[in-house]
């Protein structure tokens, strides 16, 4: 798989709004909410043009047992994928387009971690330019090893999130 970062597309939030359409269907009463997460729902991010989709759900064993109508939305189950409690689905194949990290809703950290990260870059242009700058040059670097380029962003990312958490527990406390 070619890393390709590309320069921010208007139409991403536009591409989630009709994933979400289905989405929306498939999960039912299940769903508690629905988020678009990652690079490409940040405005001005510079982004592999990967729509990032964030599920919460009642029942997270409710949402396995749809893995035959997440397959008929062209939808490949990759079960946890590295971080416990996630249910990780990518769509496209090696032209992936679509990815999605669903959660059960008392996930609190990884639901709570993807969020405030998201809400960060948006509120901070100087972290959203750096962390685009960052993910070019990997790019550059790495065009044909995504874990030489995921490995690159790593400690940026963590201590992002560490900011942006921060950042979250601050801006909560100050609207009581």
């Amino acid at each position: 798989m070619l890393v390709t970062v590309v320069p921010y597309n208007p139409q991403w939030p536009q591409l989630f709004e009709e994933e979400a359409k289905s989405l929306r269907a498939l999960l039912g009463e299940n769903l508690v909410a629905l988020f678009h997460i990652g690079s490409t729902s940040v405005p001005g991010l510079a982004a592999k043009p990967i729509i990032d989709i964030l599920p919460v759900v009642q029942d997270i064993d409710a949402l396995d047992a749809l893995t035959p109508q997440f397959a008929e939305l062209g939808y490949e189950a990759m079960g946890e994928f590295g971080l416990p409690g996630r249910r990780y689905f990518r769509k496209g194949g090696e032209n992936r387009t679509h990815q999605i990290h669903a959660f059960q809703y008392d996930n609190l950290g990884e639901i709570g971690r993807h969020l405030a990260f998201r809400d960060y870059l948006r509120a901070h242009p100087g972290a959203r330019d750096s962390y685009a700058a960052l993910k070019i040059q990997l790019a550059s670097q790495f065009p044909a090893d995504i874990d030489g380029y995921c490995d690159g962003k790593d400690a940026f990312v963590k201590e992002m999130e560490r900011s942006a958490l921060l950042w979250q527990w601050k801006r909560l406390a100050s609207h009581p």
